[in-house]
């Protein structure tokens, strides 16, 4: 009898410990990688990456691409066939063919967002006049001429040897919102020049709007963790791989300095940045330089203290066409302006009287700053 009693005990110790291993297993966190995809590719003449996580493990490279190819044959000066460059070489009007009503409803809906015409084009186009109006007109998407004529726009890139003030004062009777008028056509939006040279740039607001459209498809997917880049420029939602705040970093703003080169860590809780500046994208005469950043009101490249403007909000399109205004601004009164914002924060960095780089930021930004 003491065999089978001996047998039975340990029977029963061992069903004890396999029911222990199994507690023990079930309370351990799952160590298995989480499953956090990248696509990337080339548009608005620079780089996307977005990176998100995704249980259904799906690949959404075909579908993001195809979207900003998309966005791009709307709003890309580039493209001699896009609607924007067919709007430009227009004499008097130009007919989106885009029913406004369709357009209304799907502001409350994206998802049926892709089956209006120029919808695009028409977003860029109404978040400019919205910035324009922030920033007393400094930030102006009809500076086309301008942007041509100092050699940073679609004509070849070609500085300007010579300024010709005559020339800069008759490209500025095109330049003012007012004369792109919005009409209605049997319920199709119709867009009229007051003269035949008026044209547009969305240079100042086309990556953060693919930005938010690349986000705003993600969220239709139920996707909750992720970061969109393009050329830079990012928005971010939830939390990164390691299980933190997605974090990006401010360029220091010198020519010479590495992409790497930081002069601050953002943490971004849910939030979005764009970044603006000239010490990247100018041209050099006689020893001097001068930066594609062009003041609408006055036809010329500003010159300012100013090195860069990032700014930060929930979407980043508006970050994006703030950053250009607030550069065409000037330091005290984009400074001024940022501050009485609601939802903006911003970041100034410039050169202070001994040429030392200095940091100015809205009070929010403090508590964005990774140590």
């Amino acid at each position: 009898m003491a065999l089978p009693l001996l047998l039975c005990t340990m029977k029963k110790q061992l069903l004890l410990l396999v029911a222990i291993l199994a507690l023990f297993s079930a309370c351990q966190p799952d160590n298995k990688p989480t499953s956090y995809r990248t696509v990337e590719g080339k548009t608005m003449g620079t780089y996307y990456k977005v990176t998100y996580q995704d249980s259904l493990d799906r690949d959404f490279f075909t579908a993001i691409d195809s979207m900003l190819v998309q966005i791009n044959h709307e709003i890309s000066t580039y493209e001699p066939n896009s609607t924007i460059s067919l709007f430009n070489k227009a004499t008097s009007s130009y007919d989106l063919g885009m029913d406004f009503k369709a357009y209304s409803l799907c502001v409350a809906n994206p998802s049926q967002c892709g089956r209006v015409k120029n919808y695009h084009f028409f977003k860029n186009l109404m978040a400019a006049r919205v910035a324009n109006q922030q920033t007393n007109k400094a930030f102006d998407p009809t500076i086309m001429p301008l942007v041509n004529y100092w050699g940073f726009g679609y004509t070849p890139h070609k500085a300007v040897d010579k300024v010709d003030s005559l020339k800069v004062d008759s490209l500025l009777q095109f330049v003012g919102f007012e004369k792109v008028v919005q009409a209605d056509s049997g319920g199709l939006v119709v867009l009229k020049k007051s003269l035949p040279g008026v044209q547009l740039d969305f240079g100042g607001s086309g990556q953060g709007y693919g930005i938010d459209a690349v986000a705003t498809f993600l969220e239709l997917h139920g996707i909750k963790n992720y970061l969109v880049d393009i050329g830079g420029e990012s928005r971010a939602r939830g939390k990164n791989p390691k299980g933190d705040w997605w974090t990006i970093g401010i360029n220091t703003p010198k020519p010479e300095a590495e992409l790497t080169d930081f002069t601050r860590v953002i943490k971004l809780e849910n939030k979005s940045v764009s970044t603006s500046g000239n010490y990247r994208n100018f041209h050099e005469v006689n020893g001097g330089k001068y930066s594609h950043i062009i003041d609408p009101r006055t036809g010329y490249p500003k010159q300012s203290n100013l090195l860069s403007v990032s700014v930060f909000a929930e979407n980043c399109l508006e970050p994006d066409v703030l950053a250009t205004g607030f550069m065409v601004l000037g330091l005290d009164t984009a400074f001024e302006l940022a501050s009485q914002m609601k939802g903006i924060e911003a970041m100034f960095i410039y050169s202070d009287d001994k040429g030392n780089l200095q940091v100015k930021q809205t009070p929010g930004v403090a508590g964005m700053l990774v140590e």
